[in-house]
């Protein structure tokens, strides 16, 4: 039996991943995301175990971060198992990924800001 090393998350881990639901990453995202800064490829047994998630939820965050460019995954045979294994990491640094959610965030409160003006200039005609 091969020995796997599983990281769990610090208390730092855990702000870190709060911070990025406060700014609209969902908790799944954010949690798999801080798992792949402190790791830089893992599988998706070691992100289950890593994050406390089970297999169903840590696929639909890799199905959104993936559709984001923020992760990619490549196959590896594994020794023991006929099928091979997907391998994750960021397909860009943190800071880069945290420049498109800033841009996201703007645009989001530019244009509610917006409907905001628009709805005041309704009220005064």
């Amino acid at each position: 039996m091969k020995a796997e090393t599983v990281i769990y998350f610090t208390e730092k881990e855990e702000e870190f991943a709060n911070l990025l639901t406060e700014i609209g990453i969902t908790r799944k995202m954010a949690k798999v995301l801080v798992f792949l800064v402190n790791m830089p490829e893992a599988t998706t047994h070691m992100i289950e175990a890593g994050t406390d998630m089970r297999q169903p939820e840590v696929s639909f965050a890799m199905g959104l971060l993936k559709k984001r460019g923020w992760i990619t995954s490549s196959e590896y045979k594994n020794e023991y198992k006929t099928r091979p294994a997907k391998i994750y990491k960021l397909a860009k640094p943190i800071t880069e990924i945290l420049d498109s959610i800033k841009e996201e965030v703007e645009i989001k409160a530019n244009n509610e800001l917006e409907s905001i003006k628009k709805l005041q200039n309704y009220l005064k005609n």
